[in-house]
């Protein structure tokens, strides 16, 4: 009954494949229904971005397919997952309902296994947040991008995977073994209004990356609800970054969409990036345009818990400015590192934990000081640990800034005149991982997280009832649909 299209494996294999199975009564609507006496022990359903890793993605399409029931397999550009889950769960409360005791260890087992980018990942964490699932599984994320910050966050590694049957069943055996780890949501919310001219002309809600859904319902009682604002919400795990790495980051992807057949394995792609770099003066002070700082640019206020808001000061050098909740960042570097606890008493600075409530808030001057991560005990510009934090824009001296969310960039109109542009992050809830034994990102719940080794001396320098509208959901389920013809090869 089970694995009839695997014509090569052998008993053992068969045997190990069995406990991630899931036979078509519970994934085909209207599928007659099999008496079933084995219950897998880690059920899956796989996610696969079939643009991403160059064939890499197409190459895991095949594999899994014939591993596992090809329906439990999904192609992100044909199948919205949105759609996936929504129908899977409603079958599977349905058959519970029926006293059905298979579908409810089917649901109470599942994990979900998502193959691609850092934005591909964000995706199906937006929508498995949106759908408000009972029970919501757990997510193993294959790395098949070109920083793979996510996964290397939780010790899936960075290094696009083999593509092969052992080296598959492999992965679905740590996927068994892993434990669930909570990691903090982070909502964004961005208001603006479009312009009218200028360099970023026009702004329609596709140029924004797949992540930020376009949102005009807002709130009575916010003051920017007038007549030509628009409103953009979203969400992030890892990462929101604006500044120069933000501007290499959407040079690379530019050029990538303008010659995708270059891009097609995973050091090639980190050798154009960093050539980009050098390129966009984020490794000096380009000599032909005027290279702006953050405090230029914008204003912010940061709330610590639920205190008060107060304004962040930001030094004059910093060029980039990261809001961190993992410590994995430009290709698995963690910007924060391990602030001695002499100075954290004053500083009032934590160790950085996936789950507290808190991102940390880091800045850059240049690349040169990023390089300084991979030095032991290295670290970015500690600014802030916040629960919430508000930039707003005013007439600058740029048109524009760049911006990034979870690996995907987006050039940012500013005001020209009076107008000005909000963006704002708050806590939105919490999602379970998948970690394996050598992941890096701690919690705060769990005692070994607490005892780390100090590092050297650093030689670095009133709305908490909001409620508004469009904090309730990240929009990555339902509200966003894919338009005829989009590309979601960005993602890897």
């Amino acid at each position: 009954m089970f694995f009839w299209n695997i014509a090569m494996g052998d008993g053992n294999s068969i045997r190990t494949l069995k406990e991630f199975y899931i036979p078509d009564y519970i994934l085909v609507p209207g599928a007659k229904t099999e008496s079933v006496s084995h219950i897998p022990a880690c059920p899956v359903i796989v996610f696969i971005n079939g643009k991403s890793g160059g064939q890499l993605g197409g190459e895991l399409l095949v594999t899994y397919s014939s591993l596992l029931n090809k329906n439990q397999v999904f192609d992100l550009g044909l199948k919205a997952p949105d759609m996936v889950l929504h129908q899977l769960y409603a079958t599977l409360e349905n058959f519970k309902y029926r006293g059905d005791n298979f579908a409810a260890e089917i649901q109470k087992r599942l994990r979900i296994v998502v193959a691609g980018g850092d934005g591909t990942a964000s995706w199906l964490l937006g929508v498995i947040s949106d759908l408000k699932l009972p029970q919501p599984p757990p997510v193993a994320t294959v790395p098949l991008g070109t920083g793979n910050n996510l996964p290397f966050a939780f010790g899936w590694g960075k290094k696009n995977p083999a593509t092969d049957r052992s080296s598959v069943i492999s992965f679905l055996n740590q996927v068994k073994d892993a434990k669930e780890m909570k990691i903090d949501s982070w909502h964004i919310v961005m208001r603006m209004r479009a312009p009218k001219e200028g360099s970023c002309d026009p702004i329609a809600p596709l140029e924004l990356p797949h992540a930020m859904h376009a949102f005009n319902r807002v709130s009575s009682t916010d003051k920017l609800n007038v007549e030509g604002y628009h409103t953009y919400r979203g969400g992030f795990w890892n990462y929101f970054s604006m500044g120069m790495d933000a501007q290499v980051s959407y040079a690379f992807h530019s050029e990538r969409k303008l010659h995708p057949e270059k891009f097609k394995n995973q050091l090639y792609n980190q050798r154009t990036y960093l050539k980009l770099g050098c390129k966009q003066g984020w490794f000096c002070a380009s000599l032909f345009q005027h290279s702006r700082n953050i405090a230029q640019l914008t204003k912010v206020k940061i709330m610590k818990k639920q205190g008060q808001w107060e304004d962040l000061h930001i030094p004059h050098s910093i060029r980039s400015i990261v809001c961190l909740n993992l410590p994995s960042f430009s290709g698995g570097l963690n910007p924060w590192g391990k602030p001695n606890r002499k100075k954290s008493i004053y500083r009032d600075l934590t160790l950085p934990f996936v789950d507290d409530g808190l991102f940390e808030v880091v800045g850059f001057r240049d690349a040169w000081h990023g390089l300084a991560l991979i030095t032991p005990n290295g670290h970015g510009t500690r600014l802030a640990q916040a629960s919430r934090i508000r930039f707003k824009f005013h007439k600058a001296t740029a048109d524009c800034t760049f911006m990034r969310i979870d690996g995907e960039p987006w050039k940012q109109p500013l005001p020209l005149d009076d107008d000005k542009v909000v963006v704002e992050i708050s806590h939105h809830g919490q999602v379970s991982m998948l970690a394996t034994p050598s992941c890096r990102s701690k919690s705060v719940h769990d005692p070994s997280s607490h005892t780390v080794d100090n590092e050297e001396e650093d030689s670095s320098d009133e709305e908490s009832s909001e409620n508004f509208e469009e904090r309730r959901k990240f929009g990555a389920a339902h509200t966003f649909k894919y338009t005829d013809g989009s590309d979601i090869a960005h993602l890897s």
